[in-house]
């Protein structure tokens, strides 16, 4: 019999690899002869980088950064094979690295974004992916193409000033001593955000706010990504504020798109397709998935969706695990999960629930009983 194991991380308590080798345990105390297949699996957000690693050779990088406000930052992020940079924007730019009392999108920008693909390139890095959730910016990408070499021009063709108060004074954008490297780079943008640039869904209306704008801010900043957009138009003229996830990242899905014809790709389907995963579980026999709280959600745009397919288009039974379900969890039978079981064992507090031994022990328990019924079915 051949199981694939395809979990997401159950934040904060197991890694999806951790999540996943305990799941495996259990089901070898029923099936010892059994192929059991254990994969790093993500949709973009925590765990991303351990998912497309897996079976690659890995290497640590980090560059020295600009940071949201200007302050140094070691922005990490990994070297795959030798030739793929996979990082995320907020190592540079992000939300975490600026304190509450000091969110300011005025001021904050996507520099550390650019210097960190810069870094990339000087390691002959040619295919970058590229997570932009969790910023702190609003400066719709002009920082990281400021870092990059794009001219960013005010009325007088100097360039404008960091941060998103820059755009109101932007009056050109001059791409000729751009990175000439970045010609010969792919570049995929993991977001689950699909918002616009500007308007009442865009950037600044909808995260605006968590990154420290008031309502007048956000009615400013819009004012000047309408701007940056009407002038990137002039010189890029595909350009397309409207293009799903270009608000991402306070409009750097839009900078991104536009300057750098990056792709911006759902978190699972990058996955899915840069692990080949596809090929791993077609002749399955079951494909095991789950994350810690398994809801109505799931099977939109998260990891387990991604393996639920998998397993509709091949009809393998897709078995889920979680640490918690909620009422519209049943959803997911209607969306390609077979069955889905809750891991814990019995009452318990949070913490203790959250423990990652506990975790792994109530996963391995719950996967061992589950594989019994198989078992006792098939005698």
């Amino acid at each position: 019999m051949k199981i694939v194991i395809a979990i997401d991380s159950f934040k904060g308590c197991m890694t999806s690899s951790q999540a996943g080798e305990a799941a495996k345990t259990g089901i070898l105390r029923v099936l010892p002869d059994a192929d059991v297949i254990v994969r790093p699996m993500a949709d973009g957000g925590e765990g991303t980088v351990d998912a497309l690693a897996a079976g690659r050779v890995k290497e640590d990088a980090a560059a020295e950064v600009q940071g949201p406000l200007g302050d140094p930052v070691s922005a990490k992020y990994a070297v795959l094979d030798g030739s793929t940079a996979v990082m995320e924007m907020s190592a540079a730019s992000g939300i975490t690295l600026v304190r509450k009392d000091q969110l300011n999108p005025y001021k904050t920008s996507t520099y550390g974004v650019g210097q960190m693909i810069k870094d990339a390139l000087d390691r002959g890095c040619r295919e970058i992916i590229l997570g932009i959730g969790g910023s702190a910016t609003n400066d719709g990408g002009a920082g990281m193409l400021q870092a990059l070499g794009f001219e960013l021009l005010d009325e007088e063709g100097s360039p404008i000033p960091l941060g998103a108060e820059g755009l109101g004074k932007l009056s050109e954008i001059r791409t000729e001593n751009a990175d000439s490297r970045l010609s010969e780079c792919r570049i995929r943008v993991v977001s689950d955000v699909g918002n616009p640039l500007t308007g009442e869904q865009g950037s600044s209306a909808v995260f605006g706010p968590q990154k420290g704008a008031t309502p007048e801010m956000v009615k400013q900043l819009d004012q000047w990504l309408s701007h940056y957009a009407e002038v990137s138009s002039a010189c890029v003229k595909d350009a397309d504020p409207d293009y799903p996830g270009s608000g991402a990242a306070g409009g750097l899905g839009f900078a991104l798109r536009t300057f750098l014809n990056a792709e911006l790709v759902p978190g699972v389907d990058l996955v899915l397709d840069f692990t080949g995963m596809e090929e791993v579980v077609k002749d399955a026999d079951y494909l095991i998935t789950g994350e810690g709280q398994l809801d109505r959600q799931t099977v939109m745009g998260k990891a387990p969706s991604g393996i639920a397919g998998l397993g509709e288009k091949y009809d393998i039974p897709v078995l889920a695990f979680s640490g918690s379900v909620t009422d519209d969890a049943r959803y997911c039978n209607d969306h390609g999960i077979t069955a889905f079981f809750p891991i814990l064992r019995r009452i318990c507090s949070l913490e203790e629930a959250m423990d990652t031994e506990t975790a792994q022990k109530n996963m391995a328990d719950t996967a061992e009983q589950v594989f019994r019924v198989i078992s006792a079915g098939q005698k």
